[in-house]
């Protein structure tokens, strides 16, 4: 956390990477360059109470601002196809649409470095983003998998089809995963725990895969559906 309002300026002015910026309710002076500076960098805002801002301060003195700075970098596109071309691979990418559980971020991220995905693509609003407890479900991937913040989902997966990806919903109604060609550059998206993946971010894939369910419960774990998927694209791409 980054607590007060100078530190939480000069945070911004160097351009540190933020999950959140928490705001007094009724704070006046500095707090409007700090919210200006915060919406032209697409950092979120929230108003808060004084007892919960006193709370997170733990007695220090936070003048109504506490920033929630991002554990680890965030990484560029770039980043995932360097990745790719060094091994010799068509990009795979996995995109979360507003995953909230950093312990899901984290567990895919886990996944995508151990089968061989070369990023994830996750949004700046309404989603977990790079908290130490996503590092440390991650077991360490964190460090070896480019995660990339964009602003926009489906204007991110327009610019893939543009680079030549097939884009892969994994949701209810969809053919089989293990029917489906899963070759080539492909972006697998995974919606959030309870709502799935947002209808304009479905409608711009270009199909829909999905996992048979025998059971009384018809899904599955955010986490472990990208798992089976990504593991099935490794056996494709394996030739096996």
């Amino acid at each position: 956390m980054i607590i007060g309002r100078n530190p939480v300026i000069e945070a911004l002015k160097n351009g540190r990477d933020m999950e959140k910026i928490l705001v007094g309710r009724g704070a006046e002076g500095s707090i409007a360059k700090i919210i200006a500076m915060a919406r032209e960098q697409g950092v979120t805002i929230y108003q808060s109470d004084k007892a919960a801002l006193d709370r997170l301060a733990a007695g220090r003195p936070h003048q109504g601002v506490i920033a929630v700075a991002s554990a680890y970098a965030y990484g560029e596109l770039s980043d995932i196809y360097e990745k790719a071309a060094a091994r010799g691979e068509e990009p795979f990418v996995v995109i979360l649409d507003n995953l909230e559980d950093p312990h899901n971020l984290g567990a895919i991220m886990r996944t995508c470095e151990c089968s061989g995905a070369h990023g994830v693509i996750i949004p700046k609003r309404h989603a977990c983003g790079l908290t130490e407890v996503v590092a440390k479900a991650s077991a360490g991937a964190v460090e070896y998998v480019p995660c990339v913040r964009v602003t926009n989902i489906g204007q991110t997966i327009d610019g893939l089809k543009k680079d030549g990806f097939w884009i892969a919903a994994c949701d209810m109604g969809g053919s089989l995963y293990y029917e489906q060609d899963l070759s080539g550059k492909l972006a697998i998206v995974i919606g959030s725990e309870g709502a799935g993946i947002s209808r304009l971010v479905k409608e711009k894939c270009d199909f829909t895969v999905s996992m048979p369910m025998v059971g009384k419960i018809n899904s599955l774990n955010a986490s472990n559906a990208a798992a089976v998927l990504m593991y099935e694209v490794r056996r494709q791409r394996d030739g096996r």
